[in-house]
């Protein structure tokens, strides 16, 4: 399953997450190691999710600032 990520690059490196997971992220000093961190990430997000008894529901929107 393919999911959309968000890379952000500072002078530490990289931080990810994946906004369709809420509270799913992770980062890397490269971007190639948050890009992995985060596959990791959300599959364990997700494995997490089919343990619990009650199904998340997940929505995504836009806002205006």
């Amino acid at each position: 399953m393919d999911y959309r990520i968000v890379l952000i690059e500072s002078e530490e490196g990289f931080s990810v997450s994946c906004p369709a997971l809420k509270g799913c992220h992770s980062q890397g000093k490269t971007k190639a190691e948050a890009l992995e961190n985060i596959r990791d990430a959300i599959r364990q997000w997700l494995a997490a999710e089919k343990g619990e008894k009650a199904i998340f529901t997940v929505t995504e929107e836009e806002v205006t600032v």
